[in-house]
Formats: C-alpha cells, structure tokens, sequence
C-alpha cells in the first residue's frame, strides 16, 4: 500500500523540494543585493523537476565528469535536490558588478511562495480523498 501512495505523491513531493531550494536561492538574492561582485542564481523549475523526477524514477540523469586524480576539484553548482544552479543574465549589472534586482527578486519569492502553498494544497487534498475513501 506504501508504494501506491509512494507513486501518488511523488511528484508534488518532488516539486515541494525544488520549490524549497528555489526559494533558499532567492533569498540569498535578495540577501546580498549590496554585496559587490554578487551575481542572482536561480533554478529552472521544469528542468530540475523534471530531472529530480526521473531519478526518482530511477531513470538515466545528466551525465557527470569524470575525474583522473583523486586532488580533482568537484564542481558545486547543484542544490541540494540536485537541480543545476544558473545565473540570471538578464539584469543590468550596477557599478560594483551586483546584478541582483530586488524588486525582481521579492517578486520571484511571492510567486514561488504562492506556488508552494498550492502544492501544499493540492496533496492535502489528495490525503483527505484517501481518507475518504478508505473510511466508506
């Protein structure tokens, strides 16, 4: 019964972690709107839920670079769900090299806070749908 319910809220659950990086991203944005030299990163959501999905799913995942020497330096440009940090380019940087638009950013933070919620509710939902019909 486990890995029905599993297989049900897998992908909300799924969202729900690419939705919390998300927002941790965003507001280290608007965190360092004053430091010099700070550049906005964000997630592309559909990418990353995409791919948090399929290797949920135990699929193939993009693939990672080999190293030859143990002294290699590892890459850390992913979130903890695994999703690929980007950087936003389409902002006009300040005089101190800071592109971070804060109006853009408590923005962005808004709208993934909406979206999170209403996630939130929709697996709500689904729980009292199965309450439902395991109480008739």
């Amino acid at each position: 019964m486990s890995s029905g319910l599993d297989k049900l809220l897998n992908l909300q659950q799924s969202a729900l972690r690419v939705r919390e990086a998300r927002q941790e991203l965003i507001a280290s944005n608007i965190a360092n709107a004053d430091t010099p030299n700070y550049k906005a990163r964000d997630i592309n959501f559909s990418a990353a839920l995409q791919q948090v999905s399929q290797a949920r799913l135990g699929q193939q995942g993009p693939l990672t670079l080999a190293t030859t020497s143990g002294a290699h330096q590892q890459v850390k440009g992913n979130s903890a769900t695994g999703a690929a940090i980007q950087f936003r380019n389409d902002q006009q940087g300040s005089i101190d090299g800071n592109d971070v638009d804060t109006d853009k950013e408590r923005m962005q933070f808004a709208d993934n806070g909406v979206r999170y919620e209403a996630t939130v509710t929709l697996v709500t939902a689904q729980i009292h749908n199965m309450l439902a019909v395991i109480q008739s």
